[in-house]
């Protein structure tokens, strides 16, 4: 396991002890393969990293916790380490703790390892459940600012919230959605990932009442409970099709787009107009081939940017900001107006 960093930054940034680490390099025996694992994935982090910023000075560790399908965490992440250089005076290290699903325990479980041990602060994508909240506030008492990211805890102590106005995107979504289907019959599938995701609940219900205000006949299936995963999200809409032969648009809330198009294109069933969220390298390849309407974007690096100076004020690396926090831009990306490949994350 060839690298050039010391034991320490590496147990550093893995969140373990030193001699864990060293017993992990050295190949010697008592540790499982997670663990090591971990010590690979941290390996992997700071060799990325080093190119991008000075591991000297002062260095503020940062942890990014998302729940979220593998595609978002993927731009994510390419979004926070294209912003690195851009962060000064400060220098930031980050630490990747990303799952597509799982028990609430467990994410539970991974924010009070990171109370116990010490981070500068925390990037939060997570469920708005008690068990969480309650983890946020364990967190900010040990002194570490908790950023919500995307979707917002708002009964929790947490810093700040960096993202989108989530009903301002659904209400979007359904001004678009109706000036493309106009007086045309259809029912509307809307596909949402989890019902205790805030800002998914939010872009949901400002759909619902922009449909009820301009298109009040317009009937709305909704699909729910597929984590985003293409693997669950294909038999959830392919039952719903069939149910439904009147459904002949999609919003999109939660992702899953690709199995949501396989399961049009087996009932050879058009979709006349598909409005998404977030151009991830799916919604990216999917506009290019026409096969969405519009991908309702916000700039990641801009929000991670973000997320971070706030982190950095509360550590005092930064003057505080008397201006008010106002909400990332929603941009409407169709296939004429997309941004440089470049920045779109590339397949993981």
């Amino acid at each position: 396991m060839g690298h050039p960093f010391p034991v320490r930054e590496i147990a550093r940034q893995a969140g373990l002890s030193e001699a864990t680490v060293d017993r992990v390099l050295n190949g010697r025996g008592g540790v499982r393969e997670s663990t090591a694992q971990e010590v690979r994935r941290a390996i992997a982090d700071l060799d990325r990293q080093r190119t991008q910023v000075r591991l000297v000075g002062r260095t503020f560790m940062i942890d990014i916790v998302m729940q979220a399908p593998e595609r978002f965490t993927t731009a994510v992440r390419a979004a926070l380490e294209a912003e690195l250089p851009s962060l000064h005076p400060a220098v930031l290290r980050s630490r990747f703790r990303f799952r597509e699903r799982g028990p609430v325990g467990e994410l539970v479980g991974t924010l009070d390892r990171i109370a116990r041990r010490g981070s500068q602060g925390v990037i939060l994508k997570a469920p708005d459940v008690p068990e969480v909240t309650a983890a946020v506030g364990r967190l900010e008492a040990a002194g570490i600012p908790v950023v919500t990211l995307v979707t917002d805890l708002p009964a929790s102590t947490r810093l700040a919230y960096v993202g989108i106005d989530n009903r301002a995107a659904g209400a979007t979504a359904a001004y678009l959605l109706g000036q493309w289907l106009g007086d045309r019959p259809g029912h509307v599938l809307t596909t949402v990932s989890r019902g205790f995701f805030r800002g998914e609940e939010e872009r949901e219900m400002g759909f619902r009442a922009a449909i009820r205000a301009r298109h009040p006949v317009r009937r709305l299936v909704e699909v729910t409970d597929s984590d985003g995963l293409d693997a669950t999200q294909y038999d959830l809409v392919l039952a719903a099709l069939r149910d439904d032969p009147g459904i002949k648009a999609v919003y999109s809330i939660g992702g899953g787009n690709v199995a949501t198009l396989d399961a049009f294109d087996a009932l050879n069933r058009p979709c006349e107009v598909f409005i998404a969220h977030d151009l991830d390298h799916d919604n990216a390849r999917l506009l290019r081939a026409g096969r969405l309407s519009a991908v309702l974007h916000h700039d990641l690096r801009q929000d991670m940017r973000r997320a971070c100076r706030v982190i950095m004020r509360a550590q005092g690396a930064l003057p505080a900001d008397t201006a008010p926090a106002l909400p990332s831009a929603i941009q409407v990306v169709t296939p004429y107006n997309m941004p440089p490949e470049s920045a779109v994350p590339a397949e993981a």
